[in-house]
């Protein structure tokens, strides 16, 4: 079977500064991996060099079989969608049209939107539970609601690869579970393949498939959950020690705090 995504022998440097060196790994296509790493280990930079948004040092990237280096811009629109933290660059277009601009590589030759990308829009609304927001604008709705949308948005361009930079940033519990439900959702029942940075690694720990733990430079791990994230490759790539373990077999993580309450009694 062909990969999703296959990354090879990877460099890449921001002016003399090495963020990633010799990294390599691969996506089967339906599986959900999640980027995990302390900050400036790359984790944004791999998202972007798997958008094509900036080229590597060195190595090749390869998604769905195929040479990146071979994508043009509307192939790389029909094949992956991302969704960044930063969304302002769209405010000012209600919850409709921000959806809407998903499908507009799939627009006909005069650039009008067809009755198929209405219907594929209206479906990515319900599936994400926003289409009671459709014509509200997007500075109106909360954070939960707008991260929502932009999921919904990546949904519609109908992608077999989705791309996600901290999705559950600045949300409350609530939100960040339903963000996760709406994600594995995605995954299950239409075999996306779904990549996720995140710094939450034990919410990502009951959802995804496999973790790409990325440390600095040429330090990292890839693997299933259980595998990589255990406490000493924890301890070596954030410098935190803990206990790794299992509660119903959900994977969780207990950070060696100094200062806790464990022990204490509030009598």
């Amino acid at each position: 079977m062909i990969d999703a995504i296959t990354v090879s022998n990877l460099d890449f440097s921001y002016g003399e500064e090495q963020i990633l060196s010799s990294l390599e790994f691969n996506v089967r296509k339906g599986e959900f991996l999640a980027i995990a790493g302390p900050n400036g280990a790359g984790k944004s930079s791999l998202l972007n060099l798997l958008t094509r948004t900036i080229k590597p040092s060195k190595g090749n990237i390869a998604l769905m079989g195929r040479d990146i280096r071979d994508y043009n811009r509307l192939d790389m629109a029909k094949t992956v969608s991302i969704v960044r933290q930063d969304f302002s660059a769209a405010f000012g277009f209600n919850v409709y049209e921000t959806v809407m601009m998903a499908r507009t590589a799939f627009f006909n030759v005069l650039g009008f939107e067809s009755s198929l990308d209405r219907d594929i829009v209206e479906n990515a609304l319900e599936a994400t539970n926003v289409a009671h927001l459709a014509n509200r604008d997007l500075n109106e709705i909360s954070t939960g609601e707008r991260q929502r949308v932009f999921i919904a948005r990546a949904l519609a361009q109908e992608t077999p690869i989705i791309l996600l930079d901290e999705p559950t940033s600045f949300l409350d519990l609530k939100h960040q579970v339903e963000i996760y439900d709406l994600l594995k959702q995605m995954q299950l029942e239409s075999s996306k393949t779904i990549v996720t940075v995140t710094h939450d690694i034990n919410l990502s720990g009951q959802y995804c498939d496999k973790v790409l733990l990325l440390g600095y430079r040429d330090s990292f791990y890839l693997g299933d959950i259980e595998s990589v994230f255990e406490k000493n490759k924890i301890a070596e790539i954030f410098s935190v020690r803990g206990l790794s373990t299992q509660i119903n077999g959900r994977y969780i993580f207990l950070t060696d705090a100094k200062h806790s309450n464990r022990g204490q009694s509030n009598t």
